[in-house]
């Protein structure tokens, strides 16, 4: 079914449906709550919840603004982490726009989570992204870099997120997201994704590449902005 454009920037199912959800697995339980606490930050006060996981160890963090309890419909963003970008300010990339502007929405709404997973360069962890950024400085592109390196282009899951908006209790989601990927996988896990809420960002000189290559090589939704651009955000 073809999407229609909604007047605030998404993109929603033609019928109003929301996907269908076919049980194609069984939900795990291998996530606990470890910790929660309200965090005062620019954006406000945020309740910070940190899930464990007990396969691993890895802990991931869920920020949420206002009550979703039990609701539909809830602004969520499952953001990856970006060391690069998000802590040193890396220009490769624009992570760490999508980060700040999806707190910026959520924060403007009023309710919504921001999902911090750790799988940093999409997966394979942080020494091996420098590896793949040394062989993007020589000319490949950030697939075919990791393929040089025997990884495959994306090693992401979406399980931890859907368990996590579980043991928060959202029932559905309109998911801030450039990346059909993260709705099909939401969706396999068993998460209603309602609608799409585009992640608009500018790009520059040492991204725009980078950008161009994930729309044209695995169908990111990416609309290009300069950096003057005032309707570069999201929604």
């Amino acid at each position: 079914m073809r999407p229609l454009p909604s007047p605030l920037g998404m993109t929603t199912m033609a019928d109003g449906r929301t996907p269908q959800i076919l049980p194609t697995r069984k939900h795990g339980q291998f996530l606990e709550l470890f910790s929660e606490a309200d965090v005062p930050t620019h954006r406000g006060v945020l309740r910070t919840v940190v899930f464990r996981d007990r396969r691993n160890g890895k802990e991931h963090v869920a920020l949420v603004k206002g009550r979703v309890e039990g609701l539909e419909g809830v602004p969520v963003r499952v953001h990856s982490e970006c060391l690069t970008s998000e802590v040193f300010g890396s220009l490769k990339c624009d992570c760490r726009q999508q980060l700040d502007r999806a707190l910026d929405f959520i924060s403007q709404q009023g309710c919504g989570v921001l999902l911090y997973l750790r799988q940093e360069g999409r997966g394979i962890g942080l020494g091996n992204k420098i590896k793949a950024y040394a062989l993007q400085n020589k000319g490949l592109d950030t697939y075919d870099a990791n393929r040089q390196l025997g990884f495959p282009d994306d090693l992401r899951s979406y399980d931890v997120a859907a368990e996590m908006l579980r043991l928060l209790d959202v029932r559905s989601v309109d998911l801030i997201t450039n990346n059909p990927l993260k709705i099909a996988g939401l969706v396999e896990e068993g998460i209603p994704v309602r609608r799409r809420i585009p992640s608009r960002t500018e790009h520059n000189p040492h991204n725009v590449g980078y950008l161009k290559t994930k729309r044209e090589r695995t169908g990111h939704l990416i609309e290009l902005f300069h950096e003057d651009d005032s309707e570069a955000k999201v929604g």
